[in-house]
């Protein structure tokens, strides 16, 4: 996660650098839940309004629970599918919060109403995100259900009017990124606390919708927009939270920015973003499926490094025998071609892994989604960029 706020207040009043302080642990993001009331066209879990079985009961939540406090993860992300549709969701959360985790619930918001929304409110939540992808008919067309934006806003509204600190994530690809400015419009008026812009990563229904990933240009255009308005809302004292994930390079592209807008910054906020460090996956983010089963974050479904019913996850997070986990812990990682020649490799870590295994079967290849060119980053040009090709579902040998 890019935290572009905390960077434009570095601008306004910067603070001396001080050493590295990693986290105690990762931050889990747990989908305790498949099954969704939506069935959104980017969905990383491919979620659906079925029961799916074997999912880990109350009992084996709590032991989970135990290990990960043990073991110092500081915050939980309780995620699904849709976790409200999962019966315990309140007892699993006040037991999070009782034990001093960080609590933080993502939901597409349509089942939050008048009639769960005080109990909603007495968990504690610190965060509660909710999913809008555009305005109205845009946000219904991406979630496959007419009505969709208008419950998801009503729960927004609930969540502002009981003090609970409330978001929205936002995945822009080149079919709603037309509606980005009206969403930051909705996001003043409504005075909510935070905006996440997510980039299309290629997982689930994201991998398969790959082809509508936002062409370069269109991100250049976004982050810009991005940039003016977080720095308008720092200048005018405004206590709004504006952050990215799923693409690394906008940590180097801030850099761009602020070279143009602020050069008298530009020394002082590169050091800031080195320290930052770019992609986390597989090091300080961690992911929990339905199942039990643990990945390097919630991408990598398709990678699993083992199960909490077998292993305590203490036990698997720390295990380097998996290659993955041992490139992604590796310092620097050996990322290959352009990224790996990239002179801000230190900022952005390489960027995110999936896209690249998902495109060529190699997790150290080329991110295709970065959108910086090879004279802005040092990398002698004329080389063929990796380019985004359709999904296409693999063909069963005849003997198979």
């Amino acid at each position: 996660m890019f935290r572009i706020t905390q960077f434009m207040q570095e601008i306004a009043r910067p603070m001396p650098l001080k050493p590295k302080r990693n986290p105690p642990g990762p931050v889990v993001i747990w989908n305790l839940a498949r099954r969704c009331n939506l069935a959104c066209k980017h969905c990383y879990s491919i979620s659906a309004d079925i029961d799916f079985p074997r999912e880990l009961k109350t009992d084996e939540v709590f032991a989970v629970m135990d290990d990960l406090k043990a073991f110092r993860v500081p915050v939980l992300i309780l995620s699904g599918g849709e976790p409200l549709l999962r019966p315990d969701i309140y007892a699993i959360a006040r037991r999070a919060k009782a034990m001093g985790f960080y609590v933080a619930l993502s939901t597409n918001g349509t089942l939050i109403d008048k009639t769960n929304i005080v109990r909603i409110a007495k968990v504690g939540f610190d965060y509660v995100g909710v999913s809008l992808d555009g305005i109205a008919e845009t946000h219904d067309r991406f979630r496959r259900r007419a009505g969709a934006f208008a419950a998801s806003l009503n729960a927004i509204r609930l969540c502002r009017q009981h003090g609970i600190k409330v978001g929205i994530r936002y995945t822009m690809t080149q079919d709603n990124a037309h509606d980005l400015l009206p969403l930051l419009g909705l996001l003043e008026r409504e005075q909510i606390d935070k905006f996440y812009f997510s980039h299309l990563n290629y997982a689930g229904r994201g991998n398969r919708n790959r082809k509508d990933d936002a062409h370069h240009l269109t991100t250049r255009w976004a982050m810009d927009l991005l940039f003016e308005t977080c720095w308008q809302w720092v200048q005018e004292g405004q206590p709004r939270e504006l952050v990215t994930g799923n693409n690394d390079a906008d940590g180097v592209y801030l850099l761009f920015w602020v070279r143009q807008r602020f050069p008298g910054s530009e020394a002082h906020i590169w050091a800031k973003l080195e320290q930052w460090g770019g992609n986390a996956s597989g090091v300080n983010v961690a992911n929990i499926d339905n199942l039990g089963n643990i990945h390097p974050d919630t991408m990598w479904w398709h990678h699993t490094l083992g199960n909490v019913r077998e292993r305590l996850f203490s036990e698997i997070w720390s295990d380097t025998s998996d290659p993955l986990m041992a490139g992604l812990k590796a310092k620097p990682r050996s990322v290959k071609g352009r990224c790996g020649q990239c002179r801000y490799f230190a900022i952005c870590n390489g960027n995110t892994r999936v896209r690249a295994q998902q495109l060529t079967g190699d997790p150290w290849a080329e991110d295709p989604a970065c959108y910086l060119d090879d004279e802005e980053i040092g990398v002698a040009s004329g080389g063929e960029r990796l380019t985004v090709t359709p999904y296409r579902t693999a063909r069963r040998s005849a003997a198979s």
